[in-house]
């Protein structure tokens, strides 16, 4: 029988400790694809992490966080690492996203997740506010991190949402891309001075909405602005598809 692998805190994965507090897995059962930034459109699991450290109005997984509209022992409930690698393991689709909610308030219990994740050949991306600078561990070859910091515009103080030693942890990890929400050219001029000031490449934008409609609406108004700064577009493919539907 093989042994597990013992994590940096000496803990194996087969451990309860080493559980994490989930709010959702897809992409098993129902076969997904990414729907944002540079892998857009590839096929991808998707673990979503309970919990965040910011509330923005604009949040489309508010279950994750947001316990005056939602019963936490609903939306969430605690899963091993062995557990969400064996759930990995049983879909030949490569990419796995994990999400939040913000992963990386957990991250000290991801490090053995992401561990076994690439020991069983997948390769690994994170959806991060880019508030919390990832350990050492977790910034390995396989590993991605697609940091979406969080404007005033989407309904956050920026004094929360932009934390510039994370952010330049980030851009110093080579590991990283920014990927901004936009509803407007005046977020596009704030997201160029944040890019500027924290060197921060490459910059993906993003259009806010949460129909096809409201999408199209935004890509079209951000477009022309977003191509002569020759920064990265890319489209919600899940809004598109699915109708941001939850679990797609």
């Amino acid at each position: 029988m093989t042994q597990p692998r013992p994590v940096a805190s000496g803990v194996s994965m087969y451990d309860p400790a080493s559980s994490l507090i989930v709010a959702e897995c897809f992409g098993v059962e129902v076969p997904t694809f990414q729907g944002e930034g540079p892998s857009c459109g590839h096929p991808a699991l998707f673990i979503r992490l309970s919990r965040c450290n910011l509330t923005c109005a604009k949040c489309d997984t508010k279950y994750t966080w947001d316990w005056s509209r939602f019963d936490p022992h609903k939306e969430s409930t605690r899963r091993t690492v062995a557990d969400l690698v064996a759930w990995a393991a049983s879909s030949p689709v490569e990419l796995v996203v994990i999400t939040g909610g913000e992963p990386l308030i957990q991250q000290a219990r991801l490090v053995p997740l992401v561990r076994e994740l690439l020991a069983a050949g997948k390769r690994v991306e994170f959806e991060t506010n880019g508030t919390i600078a990832p350990v050492p561990e977790l910034v390995a070859a396989g590993v991605r991190f697609n940091v979406s910091p969080k404007l005033a515009s989407f309904g956050v103080e920026e004094g929360r949402s932009i934390v510039p030693s994370a952010l330049e942890a980030f851009a110093a990890s080579g590991r990283a891309v920014f990927k901004f929400v936009a509803s407007s050219v005046a977020d596009l001029d704030r997201i160029a001075e944040l890019a500027g000031i924290h060197q921060l490449s490459p910059v993906w934008v993003m259009p806010e909405g949460s129909t096809a409609q409201a999408v199209t609406e935004t890509t079209r108004a951000l477009a022309d602005a977003v191509a002569a700064r020759h920064w990265y577009f890319t489209a919600r493919l899940h809004v598109l598809a699915f109708a941001d539907a939850r679990g797609r």
